[in-house]
């Protein structure tokens, strides 16, 4: 008997094949959707589905199988999943107040930490609770009814014709800004808008919200990806809400509310005045500071300064020893991150990465050692932390005297564990972060976060030798670490700095943009640039001279005349 050949010819097959990430398959005529292969696969799923990677991009539901397709689904406990939850969350809400309250003007202005966005309106009062129930009631409905979000690609030049033709004037100056070609428009019943990035199929997948009062605005809350069926607790963070308001008022008076507004400055040469005035918005913040802190000087020994990665706490600290040296006090700066273990004995997280956020990764024993040294009046060689080899090394050496106030910033600075010996009375606590309030437009926010990692994918490639593969995939454990060591505590601050800069994204955007496009293709890490790179070319390109020399974004992109500002070097030699 002839044996049939290994390679043979057959028929062209007339089906598409999908192949989930668990290892099954599903076939059907090509052109059904992924969200039709998605429900078949998984019809009761326990965390909801809202988009998937086909063949290692990144896609949304209606994304049409017409060839053999490798999918993974992404769910709302994902990064991306909830963040495309929140987006279609806020096509929602600004869908249905535009059919309430025509010739409103919805501003969704900024994160909350326990799960919400805080929005104002403008052209009228703010909205009342009876009018927030309306809103909320016609949101639940719009969910019940299931409605279509149909996407459609325009060209650039209708869809400013479009928004001119409403009076979004916002939107249309932005993509007359743009290099765009074509843009997508979101379409919820009569309703069209366009916002940045991707969207779930129908309104019914948007069934965890709801809306509460919060003066002169309102917060949609929405739960978090760590429980993203349930909404957590809401909490009042008034210290947190005036520290945004505050920064809106800056971009008032510097007169760049958004990023068309930015780009505009660029455009006509003011980018350097707009600079100039941030700058100095920031050092008026820093020397009020100080002058709390100088104002307890005969109590307060210890100045402890926290936040998230990629703050710019090290310039911070260093500027704000020069105002405290103005009000006739003498700093002595510590940076939190000289005293980590070496590499190898860092602590792992539960995904077997390094964890250098856990507070297991910096050496308390021996820096609450040399802090009481410093304190007792004996000198101590501190030690200094190299990056590019991650090892401990011999750095300072340092002696105070009883009259110093000793600086000393880390992303644990807020956290009790860290001191265990010095009375709270003693202590000043500073929480720093780049809390964003420029927005894209009036719809599309610019996240604290992306502000952030954009920061350290610049950072880490000039000065720690890290790709920006290498920084986005040790993201999530940064996110996971500051969530469990500084976020719980930023409520017990005692004086709050925003490190954001309203023109910083526009400078970091040429620095950036060569690192996130050397990420490989079909890669997770890939999926992540190119989101950023997308989010970045609505920046137009600034020279980092704009720069000052001793500005926090110095930090990031080289050339800060503070890296050797060390205040105890001068008071040593006048002591001598």
């Amino acid at each position: 008997m002839t044996e049939k050949p290994s390679i043979y010819p057959v028929e062209a097959r007339k089906t598409a094949r999908v192949r989930f990430a668990d290892g099954r398959f599903f076939e059907s005529a090509p052109g059904r959707t992924l969200e039709e292969y998605a429900r078949e696969a998984f019809p009761d799923p326990e965390v909801p589905f809202v988009a998937a990677i086909a063949d290692g991009e990144l896609v949304e539901l209606t994304y049409p199988v017409v060839r053999d397709t490798d999918v993974s689904l992404i769910f709302m406990d994902n990064v991306d999943g909830m963040r495309i939850y929140r987006r279609s969350l806020s096509m929602l809400l600004v869908a249905a107040v535009s059919e309430l309250f025509p010739g409103t003007r919805l501003y969704i202005d900024h994160s909350m930490t326990f799960g919400g966005l805080y929005c104002h309106v403008e052209g009228r009062p703010p909205l009342t609770s009876l009018e927030l129930q309306v809103l909320e009631d016609r949101m639940r409905d719009m969910v019940a009814r299931d409605l279509p979000i149909r996407r459609e690609e325009v060209p650039v030049e209708d869809a400013i014709e479009e928004f001119r033709a409403r009076n979004d004037e916002e939107k249309a100056r932005l993509l007359e800004q743009s290099d765009k070609k074509t843009v997508a428009i979101y379409q919820v019943g009569d309703y069209r808008n366009h916002l940045h990035g991707y969207m779930v199929p129908s309104m019914g997948y948007l069934r965890w919200f709801d809306l509460v009062p919060y003066p002169p605005g309102f917060v949609l809350h929405y739960p978090r990806r760590q429980a993203p069926t349930e909404l957590q607790t809401f909490r009042a963070v008034p210290r947190l809400v005036q520290v945004f308001q505050e920064y809106r008022e800056w971009v008032n008076v510097i007169g760049v509310r958004n990023v068309a507004a930015l780009n505009a400055s660029i455009e006509d040469g003011r980018i350097r005045e707009v600079a100039l005035v941030a700058e100095a918005l920031h050092e008026q913040r820093i020397a009020a500071i100080a002058h709390q802190i100088a104002r307890r000087r005969s109590e307060v020994g210890l100045v402890l300064i926290a936040g998230p990665s990629s703050s710019g706490k090290t310039t911070f600290a260093r500027r704000l020893s020069v105002q405290l040296l103005a009000n006739g006090m003498l700093p002595v700066a510590l940076g939190l991150d000289n005293w980590f273990i070496d590499r190898d004995r860092t602590p792992v997280d539960e995904y077997g990465e390094h964890d250098f956020e856990a507070l297991e990764a910096i050496n308390l024993a021996l820096f609450n050692q040399h802090l009481r040294q410093l304190v007792a009046g004996e000198t101590v060689t501190l030690p200094r932390y190299n990056f590019h080899t991650g090892k401990s090394e011999s750095g300072e050496t340092l002696s105070v005297k009883p009259d110093h106030v000793i600086l000393v910033e880390g992303i644990h600075g807020l956290n009790p564990q860290l001191l265990s010996d010095v009375p709270q009375e003693r202590m000043f606590r500073i929480y720093v972060s780049p809390l964003t309030q420029l927005n894209v437009d009036r719809h599309n926010r610019v996240s604290t976060t992306d502000t952030r990692i954009v920061r350290r994918i610049v950072r880490d490639a000039a000065r720690r030798g890290y790709s920006a593969a290498e920084t986005i995939a040790r993201w999530p454990s940064v996110w996971r670490g500051e969530r469990q060591h500084i976020f719980p505590y930023q409520q017990h601050a005692d004086a709050m700095f925003n490190s954001a800069l309203v023109y910083e994204l526009a400078v970091l955007r040429p620095l950036a943009e060569p690192l996130l496009l050397s990420v490989e293709p079909r890669t997770p890490e890939r999926i992540e640039a190119q989101r950023l790179l997308s989010f970045l070319r609505w920046f137009r390109p600034c020279r980092r001279d704009v720069v000052p020399e001793n500005s926090i974004l110095r930090e990031f992109v080289g050339g800060s005349n503070m890296e050797q500002f060390t205040p105890w070097r001068r008071q040593s030699r006048e002591g001598e």
